[in-house]
């Protein structure tokens, strides 16, 4: 499951909005965010670690560490308890829907009575917010906005919170005696962007004893089902996972089944009945004997049908089968192709590590080159500087002639401001390696003047890629609205990069635009968009979303050798 990490922050962020839903400080709320934000992204995992250790941790003082040493002593902060007696389960879940904040929340349960999302809804479509203070006509359409932008997603969740789980129950679940074979499957397995359950599957010699492992972890919180050959259970992460185990036989033909997509399915059923076959879970069946042909392995699977085995995370029936059938399946970038990360950010901004350890960790991977992008001045917040940006260049320099094998870019991350301009003039943008600019406000202009702005950054002769270009948070925050045509013509016209933003809230640009990018002729980079250590890793789903793009790996610019990236991020 999560990191002990993550499980501590979860808790500060609760007790930081429990504060402010209270009415209580606002800068103790700031302190326990910004302490909530230091421990989730913190390298080392803190479980067993001491109060000196804890108090290391930037952020986190005497009075959070004790409340963190508690946790890990006793798996509870008492404070915390007594605070979640006092709030409604309902008002804490409003303040999840964007643009509601704590304090308006708690207004609502006070003044209407309200403490769950649908009364929300149905006091605003029956007028009953009316005369309450700061919910005016506006406020209400935002409220309704952002509870149709929650109900999309659902209960589904990021792809990185699914992985997690996956990523623990597979290995627990193979180190079970007379487990032969497991592997998640489903969506996962395709990188959506997000994922409504994990499906598992295995072979083993003893499938109740594995069944029996699988209900009985330490993190199952319910047991949906629990069968001979499939269970089902709930996780502390609220996420349903189910376990199948097949015979071993035909383990080919399950994996490629569970994968799916459904449509992907029907089209390859469809050519075996063409073909006089049979395909199911069980395997490839001759339909005159009912003899099974091959089952065991997903690749023979495929070539049965008269198709070479077909990336997962093409398998939604966009034209892969009849790219297949042709024999131009496109070769998809993989994470081995990528030589380095050219956006991450580092504590002299809003990230929480020191460059030092976020360049010791970017070796680590074997990169060949690493980006340092922290943010520009206009994101007022961050409190960046003409000086503090030539000091931090000094400081790569003097790092970078130390090092061996990895080169260092100093950069920067401009704010795409309304009107399409960026935060330094051209004389100070000519003295970073590269500039990635990205929209961090107005994300509500109409679509010609987002489109207007877009152009004219990629115009910017030193704005060599557009981060996170639709700057949607999955959940919380839609795409702006633009004329991507236009965009993307922009982009070839001036030899602009797309980025494919790796966070899992973020993965920026979406397939389906990334896809019609590509077609256009626009170039990408995959950047993993770090703001710690932890977030490097990250990178994976940048690359699972390029890959449902159908990007190959000539097409995406940090896949290059470093020549050939300088030639292209030379201004021009």
């Amino acid at each position: 499951m999560r990191r002990c990490n993550e499980e501590v922050a979860g808790l500060l962020q609760e007790y930081a909005d429990l504060i402010a839903i209270t009415g209580g400080d606002a800068f103790k709320v700031r302190v326990y965010e910004k302490a909530a934000r230091s421990v989730g992204g913190y390298g080392r995992d803190i479980d067993g670690m001491d109060a000196a250790e804890l108090r290391a941790i930037p952020n986190v003082g005497e009075s959070i560490a004790a409340k963190i040493e508690e946790y890990l002593r006793t798996g509870s902060i008492h404070r915390l308890e007594e605070l979640r007696t006092k709030i409604p389960a309902g008002v804490r879940m409003l303040t999840t829907i964007p643009t509601l904040g704590p304090k308006k929340a708690m207004l609502l349960y006070q003044e209407r009575g309200i403490d769950s999302i649908e009364k929300l809804e149905d006091a605003i479509r029956a007028g009953d917010l009316r005369g309450l203070h700061g919910f005016g006509p506006k406020t209400e359409e935002n409220l309704l906005h952002g509870i149709e932008v929650m109900r999309k997603t659902g209960s589904r969740v990021h792809i990185g919170t699914a992985m997690a789980v996956a990523e623990e129950i597979v290995p627990a679940l193979s180190a079970v005696p007379g487990c032969e074979r497991c592997a998640y499957a489903g969506s996962l397995r395709r990188m959506k962007d997000t994922i409504g359950d994990v499906d598992v599957l295995a072979t083993a010699k003893d499938p109740a004893a594995l069944m029996a492992a699988f209900t009985t972890l330490p993190y199952v919180t319910e047991v949906i089902a629990h069968g001979d050959t499939k269970s089902s259970v709930r996780t502390t992460a609220g996420l349903q996972v189910d376990l199948r185990v097949v015979p071993r036989d035909s383990w080919g033909a399950a994996l490629q089944y569970f994968t799916g997509s459904k449509a992907h399915n029907i089209r390859t059923r469809e050519i075996a009945v063409h073909r006089k076959l049979k395909l199911s879970e069980y395997g490839v069946f001759d339909v005159a004997t009912g003899e099974k042909i091959t089952s065991a392995d997903e690749a023979e699977v495929y070539g049965m049908l008269g198709l070479p085995w077909i990336e997962p995370t093409l398998r939604e029936d966009t034209g892969e089968i009849e790219a297949a059938l042709a024999g131009q399946l496109p070769k998809v970038v993989t994470l081995a192709d990528i030589r380095g990360d050219l956006h991450t950010h580092t504590d002299l901004t809003d990230g929480l590590a020191p460059l030092e350890e976020m360049i010791e960790a970017a070796a680590a991977r074997g990169y060949a080159y690493y980006a340092v992008t922290d943010h520009a001045p206009n994101l007022f917040m961050q409190r960046m500087t003409d000086e503090k940006a030539l000091a931090q260049r000094e400081r790569l320099r003097r790092l970078g002639a130390a090092r061996h094998g990895m080169t260092l870019l100093h950069g920067c991350e401009l704010n795409i401001c309304p009107e399409g301009e960026v935060d330094w003039p051209p004389e100070f943008l000519a003295g970073f390696d590269l500039c990635v600019a990205s929209v961090h406000s107005h994300f509500t202009q109409p679509p010609e003047e987002m489109t207007r702005r877009l152009i004219r950054a990629c115009e910017n002769p030193y704005v060599k890629i557009i981060g996170h270009p639709t700057a949607r948070i999955i959940g919380r925050r839609e795409p702006v609205d633009a004329d991507w045509t236009r965009v993307f013509d922009a982009c070839v016209r001036t030899g602009t990069a797309l980025e494919i933003d790796s966070f899992p809230d973020r993965l920026d640009l979406p397939s389906d635009l990334v896809r019609r990018a590509a077609d256009m002729g626009v170039l990408f980079s995959i950047d993993s968009d770090a703001h710690a250590v932890p977030h490097l890793d990250v990178m994976r789903y940048g690359v699972g979303t390029a890959q449902r793009g159908w990007l190959t790996p000539d097409r995406v610019i940090n896949t290059w050798p470093l020549d050939r990236l300088r030639e292209f991020l030379r201004p021009g």
